[in-house]
């Protein structure tokens, strides 16, 4: 994508033969007003539900991967805020948000890398729940977190080298290239095969399943990231991997307001499952998020078929 590439279309004339607005900017001008707000609010909410689990809550498998996912959507949103936000003023001459996509690679591919991870495990402790149980490590969540957040690094700088000195031409960086495409793909493939699994055994297998809060959370959480993070996903990886690709200069601003709606939505997913069904009054955030990663069956609930192994992990220490 050249920076220094506009569209002729752009400019359009009144009737006195004087210039107004262009048309796309006015649209721009419009989403990047949008993606300011939605990640200012995102921020907020993510850092409500990090200052939770990091210094509030006592952290289980699964909300070490809840932690790292709301840090990645903090990251991407304070990122998102700060170069449209610039970008709204004209602060700068240039357009910003092109020279910031190695930023915004690096917090996207660990975010969905975090949430095919998180997806991978629920599917693992549903559908081989004895052996999740028995053979899965204590610290694999901080560990896959931990590896997840070192590779997107490395893809994202290794990326940043390519994009700055134009060096797309050489072979490295044609296999680095190749590379990020295909774990995008990998992530994709994993995340969308876990959660139809999952799907399938919860609402289609003839065995009683019942459906704790938790799994409701992931699948609400994947379901909001097909909608609103794939897109920007898939654009990345059409710019990754075709050369010659081109698209109009608004659909770089779109696709950023869905990735931005996507890292918001997840701490309104949180604690709305939370709170759902919940009639009791002066109930606090923390108690509203640890009922929304609750894995055991609501009180009441008699005849529990849930999979031991998943009740174990929710009562397990921190990992």
């Amino acid at each position: 994508m050249n920076p220094s590439i506009t569209d002729m279309n752009d400019v359009t004339q009144n009737e006195s033969g004087g210039t107004t607005m262009p048309t796309s900017s006015k649209l721009r001008l419009i989403l990047c007003s949008l993606t300011v707000t939605i990640a200012l609010v995102g921020i907020a909410g993510n850092a409500t539900v990090l200052w939770l689990l990091g210094c509030r809550m006592r952290r289980n498998a699964f909300s070490v991967y809840v932690l790292n996912l709301a840090g990645a959507d903090f990251l991407f949103l304070c990122s998102s805020f700060i170069i449209y936000f610039i970008d709204c003023f004209r602060l700068f001459s240039i357009y910003v948000p092109i020279y910031f996509w190695p930023i915004w690679i690096f917090f996207y591919l660990a975010g969905l890398g975090i949430l095919s991870a998180i997806s991978t495990e629920r599917c693992l402790s549903v559908l081989c729940p004895i052996w999740y149980r028995c053979r899965r490590p204590r610290c694999l969540s901080a560990f896959l977190c931990a590896l997840l957040w070192a590779l997107s690094l490395v893809l994202s700088l290794v990326g940043t080298y390519c994009f700055l000195f134009n060096n797309w031409s050489l072979e490295k960086c044609r296999k680095i290239c190749f590379f990020v495409a295909a774990w995008l793909i990998f992530l994709f493939l994993l995340l969308f095969g876990s959660s139809l699994a999952m799907v399938f055994r919860i609402f289609c297998s003839s065995r009683k399943f019942w459906l704790t809060r938790l799994y409701v959370t992931v699948l609400l959480t994947v379901l909001v990231y097909l909608l609103c993070g794939l897109p920007f996903g898939i654009y990345l990886f059409l710019l990754i991997w075709i050369d010659s690709f081109y698209a109009p200069t608004y659909c770089t601003p779109i696709m950023a307001l869905l990735s931005c709606v996507n890292s918001f939505a997840n701490p309104i997913i949180y604690f709305f499952v939370g709170s759902f069904r919940q009639r009791r009054q002066g109930q606090t955030l923390k108690q509203v998020l640890q009922r929304a990663l609750q894995d055991t069956p609501e009180e009441g609930d008699s005849g529990s078929s849930l999979p031991q192994g998943t009740l174990e992990m929710s009562r397990s220490g921190v990992v």
